[in-house]
């Protein structure tokens, strides 16, 4: 033995949003945290002359620099991140070209993004009698003297190590609570028990004074129900003082416990228990393709292809259950807008406390305690929107992707990732089962099942044979021209009232908020727009105020035209406020509910519409997209949509593929149990093939049309797409910035790619900043760490100009 010490390295990914410091960095790990700090913990360590927080991601045999600094500190006892996600983060950041640190954040809660503190204290009944060391009693005797301590607090303590720590919280002698800036991320509430057996307390109560009534009180109520209650509804129910309760724990005849308790959101309700119900041949035929691979642990992706009404979820729950029997677990991913009660309610209905539920409208606190659940192992299934595919499990058998098609699991802020490709590589990772259910896939995912790519499932059928629903398409320039100036067609006006008087319901969907479109004056065309953004501004009679949805600027309709002095201003366009009012004129007395995201934007908002609708308090559910999917009303027969080509002018290539979508997934909202369903589609150009198509239900043909188009034209499928924005509030300098960009990333592409631009963004100028985008086409398969790639994954960090924003976003697969 020479007496030369080993030392232990962490390679750590450091929190620092600067050029060239997306790397790993070499750290030593400290004595008292070897053993301690694992792949996946955040630590504290110093980075120039500053203590930033970072991610520990391997722990590398040497080293080439001479001296290493230490970590300074461990800020978890249970690392956040699996070693899993740590590889995922670093290829999420590959694929995208943005930061691994973007990745990591995007993987924690965003709780503990905060200022964070762990906080010791003595449980109930936590420390023993045993012999304590030196530390222990040194430990001990200030926590009863104070209360709680701070974890660096306790560490300063002589012979107070982090080890021992661990082991005090493990045996239940210490408790550990971890709070964020002033919140706390745990709750903590007081319950209160006998101490003693019912003899004792029952000759308690006989020897209290006659003027301790009160205490008296109370121990015979614990005669009478001798389990644990909380403190709060102990009080409540003898309408009694704290001070009473406090004396008897003082006397050993009660005793107080302060247990830690996950908030649950659906703490308010309950859920009935629901039973696997008989599949129909055809979804046995789905269950089975899924449960082949589920068996071999194989990592296997199926395009279930089911029409609305067909029983997809049915199949869903069935194989999460075969999944959970197999002690692995299970992600549920929906969009957003789909996370309704009714879905939560199937999923808490046959799992119940196994359910975790991630989405944006929980509170921070509420997302922390289910996400706690989830690395706990006390929940083994996740369903929540895009970003519940980083939930933290060890051993995934199944994710599921329900209405694979829609545009919110793509990421639009850094980092920009798909959910569907990162639930792909996280399959590959696991060995586990992904199901894409739609009835209408995206035209990538369409493609990848007709070449081979994935297994392609259909199901085909409505569930107990229900018809479709008829669907009528109406132009709205023969409306015009017959004289008819209204937002509504005759045969969708006649429909809602003949709906209305037979008591059924009605779904309208407009994709507008607001009153009007746009305001302009008559005499010289020109439009109100927003001063920072280059786009009119929407009217909102509400508050009578002109709106834009980009930047939220908002201002007083004017009395005359800012261009031209005249006062002959006029609203135009339609939106789902001026819907709302016509109704009203049109018929007397009906019961409307609007939701869109004026009227959803408090937390519980968009529960509370829907279950008024779902009762019958309403005869009319009015809104936009929000409305189209996941819903399932048994009184729905009429579905009016208000502008169905709103989408076919907008300058995007999915435009086609979109209002195909949105057509089929609304149309599915009627006539889904006994009471046949009608659908009215008004259009300005109902001979487009993707109306023409939706209305005949021609799925098959209207894919074979886009896929030709988008051959022809060359975008995704038939190649992969880089789109680079660039911003700057000058716009001289915006455009010699992005010719430069063009004329330095040319010379580096490969034959066969395409490099268009730059020109404007479809919106020129949004928060006074001007936009100019590059587009990349590329062959599917390409090099990710060749030349050109580098060079675009640098331009977000490579330039001089403080002023220039650059991104850069990924398309096709």
């Amino acid at each position: 033995m020479n007496g030369t010490k080993t030392r232990k390295i962490a390679a750590v990914y450091v929190d620092v949003a600067a050029e060239g410091t997306d790397k790993l960095f070499d750290y030593e790990v400290p004595d008292d945290l070897v053993g301690e700090v694992r792949i996946g913990s955040r630590v504290q360590v110093s980075f120039g002359s500053r203590k930033r927080m970072g991610y520990v991601a391997g722990f590398p045999e040497s080293t080439t620099a001479p001296r290493l600094k230490p970590i300074l500190g461990l800020m978890d006892l249970v690392p956040p991140l699996t070693p899993e996600l740590v590889r995922l983060s670093e290829w999420v950041a590959r694929t995208w070209l943005c930061p691994v640190i973007h990745v990591l954040h995007a993987m924690v809660p965003a709780v503990l993004k905060g200022r964070y503190q762990r906080v010791l204290s003595i449980p109930p009944d936590g420390e023993t009698s045993v012999l304590l060391s030196e530390g222990e009693s040194h430990l001990f005797s200030l926590l009863r003297e104070k209360g709680e301590l701070l974890q660096e607090e306790a560490l300063a303590l002589p012979g107070v190590t982090r080890p021992l720590l661990r082991r005090l919280v493990e045996e239940g002698r210490l408790s550990v609570e971890e709070r964020v800036g002033d919140g706390i991320t745990s709750r903590r509430r007081t319950w209160i028990g006998p101490a003693m057996d019912a003899e004792v307390l029952r000759e308690a109560a006989e020897e209290l004074p006659s003027q301790a009534f009160r205490q008296r009180e109370v121990l015979n109520f614990f005669l009478k129900h001798p389990e644990d209650i909380l403190l709060s509804h102990l009080l409540a129910a003898l309408g009694i003082s704290r001070s009473t309760v406090d004396r008897l724990t003082e006397k050993g005849l009660l005793r107080r416990e302060e247990r830690e308790e996950y908030r649950d959101p659906y703490v308010d309700r309950s859920f009935n228990r629901s039973r696997p119900l008989p599949l129909t041949s055809e979804q046995q035929q789905a269950f089975d393709a899924i449960l082949v691979p589920l068996r071999q642990r194989k990592d296997h992706a199926i395009l279930l292809q089911g029409v609305t009404g067909s029983g997809k979820t049915e199949v869903y729950l069935q194989a999460i259950s075969e999944t959970l029997e197999m002690g692995r677990q299970a992600i549920v991913l929906v969009p957003e807008i789909s996370l309704t009660p009714q879905m939560v309610e199937r999923f808490k209905g046959r799992f119940g406390s196994q359910v975790a539920v991630l989405h944006s409208g929980l509170s921070g606190g509420e997302r922390f305690d289910e996400w706690r659940r989830i690395q706990s192992g006390e929940a083994t299934v996740a369903i929540g929107a895009r970003s519940a595919v980083f939930a933290p499990f060890t051993d995934i058998g199944l994710i599921i992707i329900d209405e694979e098609h829609e545009g919110s699991y793509k990421q639009e802020e850094t980092p920009r990732y798909h959910a569907r490709e990162v639930a792909r590589r996280r399959c590959a990772d696991h060995g586990a089962v992904l199901v894409m259910g739609t009835a209408t896939p995206s035209v990538e995912t369409y493609f990848r099942a007709r070449t081979g790519g994935y297994q392609w499932v259909t199901l085909t059928e409505r569930v107990h044979g229900r018809p479709f629903p008829q669907i009528e398409v109406v132009d709205m320039r023969e409306e015009l021209r017959a004289g008819n100036r209204s937002i509504f067609s005759r045969p969708l006006s006649d429909g809602l009232t003949a709906c209305v008087n037979r008591g059924e319901q009605a779904v309208l969907l407009l994709n507008r908020r607001g009153y009007s479109t746009f305001v302009m004056c008559r005499e010289c065309g020109g439009t109100v727009e927003c001063p920072r953004c280059d786009i009119s501004l929407t009217y909102h009679r509400t508050n009578g105020t002109l709106r834009c949805h980009y930047c939220g600027h908002a201002e007083g309709v004017p009395k005359s035209c800012p261009t031209c002095g005249s006062i002959h201003i006029r609203y135009f366009g339609t939106g789902t406020q001026r819907v709302e009012e016509e109704l009203a004129k049109r018929l007397p007395g009906l019961r409307v509910i609007r939701m869109d995201v004026d009227t959803t934007n408090r937390k519980g908002a968009h529960e509370k519409l829907l279950t008024a609708f779902g009762e019958g308090k309403a005869d009319v559910l009015l809104g936009t997209q929000m409305i189209a999917k996941g819903l399932d009303f048994p009184r729905v027969t009429l579905v009016g949509v208000i502008a169905a080509d709103t989408m076919l002018h907008l300058p995007d290539y999915r435009a086609a593929e979109r209002t195909f979508q949105l057509l089929t997934q609304v149309s599915g909202r009627a006539g889904r149990h006994e009471m046949a369903g009608k659908v009215v589609v008004q259009a300005y150009t109902p001979e487009h093939y993707s109306i023409r198509m939706a209305a005949a239900y021609e799925g098959e043909p209207f894919y074979r049309e886009e896929c030709r188009t988008r051959k022809r034209h060359r975008y995704p499928p038939f190649c992969g797409m880089f789109k680079v924005l660039m911003s700057h509030p000058d716009r001289g300098a915006l455009m010699q910035a992005a010719h430069q960009t063009a004329r330095s990333i040319t010379p580096l592409l490969p034959s066969g790619t395409e490099l268009l631009g730059p020109v404007p963004a479809p919106i020129p100028r949004i928060k006074d900043r001007y936009r100019i985008q590059i587009m990349i086409k590329y062959d599917n398969h390409i090099d990710e760490e060749s030349e050109w790639v580098d060079a675009l994954r640098r331009l977000r960090t490579g330039h001089t100009d403080p002023n220039l924003r650059v991104s850069v976003d990924r398309e096709g697969f």
